[in-house]
């Protein structure tokens, strides 16, 4: 596990806020979101927001999926199939992790492979296996992997692609899983390309596996980010974070993903992780965290920003 609290509190406060201002934006093309300075977790008067009965500050199925998993991570000190696949039906069926116990946004791909686990489907078998099953459904929940995994990189690749492998088994979800863990780490390490050095990685570790490297060089390194559509479909959603995360604060990602328009909440997620790994804590704009709900989740897991925490204690005794 990592010892470096305040890089995994970011992260997952990074995935949570970018998940949570996405969210009244979901559905809604690029030419329908608001002028860039005007998107707030809270959209300008007169947008038609998504999801209108859900009020602002709450993270989506993203957040609770990747939640889930943080608490297996923490629970088991590893990657455990079981008890992650249980923490998902404790989710879908009485809003654990969900803000206020709401369930709301469950991708049909997920919420089908979660149906199979209820029914007794083992964790190896339960995903959906298609080339037409390439949502971003186990993407947007993977991050706490590359914060939290103690093992070197062949070993988090392994466990990315275990977890996809619940809901999403098709090699290119499992793939991206796998490359965005790398891409996190890379990011955590410091280094000086580290989306580069995550593909250069990832491209050794599938030497031997003719499959894997044929999606990875075929459907996955190409990337013309300029055409980046922030769909729901992985391998956009994978390079649509990328093109937000070449802006140079955590507020102008989180802005340029949702300006990607159509699967909002899922690009500023997977591209709010990567920012508030690299800006840190402070790097989030205070209006946004407080505006985020669900502290009393947050709380239990030690994951409230600091500066809140002291708050709160401040006020015992």
């Amino acid at each position: 596990m990592r010892e470096d609290w305040e890089t995994v509190r970011a992260g997952m406060l990074g995935l949570l806020v970018g998940d949570a201002c996405g969210v009244p934006y979901e559905f809604h093309c690029a030419a329908e979101i608001p002028p860039f300075e005007q998107i707030e977790m809270t959209p300008p008067k007169g947008f038609f927001r998504s999801y209108e009965h859900v009020p602002p500050g709450y993270w989506s199925d993203d957040g609770a999926q990747a939640l889930c998993l943080f608490a297996t991570m923490m629970a088991c000190g590893a990657y455990h199939r079981h008890d992650f696949a249980n923490r998902l039906l404790r989710w879908r069926d009485e809003g654990y992790m969900a803000v206020k116990g709401y369930v709301f946004d469950i991708g049909n791909q997920t919420s089908e492979a979660l149906l199979r686990l209820k029914r007794g489907a083992i964790t190896s078998d339960s995903g959906l296996k298609g080339a037409r099953n390439n949502g971003n459904g186990s993407l947007m929940r993977c991050l706490p992997l590359a914060l939290l995994h103690g093992g070197n990189d062949a070993d988090l690749v392994t466990d990315a692609q275990r977890q996809s492998r619940l809901t999403h088994q098709h090699a290119r979800s499992q793939i991206c899983c796998a490359l965005y863990c790398l891409w996190a780490r890379r990011e955590i390490e410091g280094h000086v390309n580290p989306w580069g050095s995550a593909v250069a990685t990832l491209t050794r570790l599938y030497h031997d596996e003719p499959e894997f490297l044929e999606e990875l060089d075929k459907h996955i390194k190409p990337c013309d980010r300029p055409t980046c559509k922030g769909s729901g479909y992985v391998v956009d959603s994978l390079h649509s974070a990328l093109r937000a995360c070449e802006e140079d604060s955590y507020e102008k990602v989180v802005r340029r993903a949702i300006a990607l328009g159509n699967d909002t909440d899922t690009t500023a997620c997977l591209a709010g992780g990567i920012a508030g790994i690299r800006y840190g804590v402070s790097g989030i704009p205070k209006r946004w965290l407080d505006a985020l709900q669900g502290m009393d989740i947050l709380a239990g897991l030690d994951l409230v920003p600091e500066a809140e925490a002291a708050d709160e204690n401040s006020l015992v005794g």
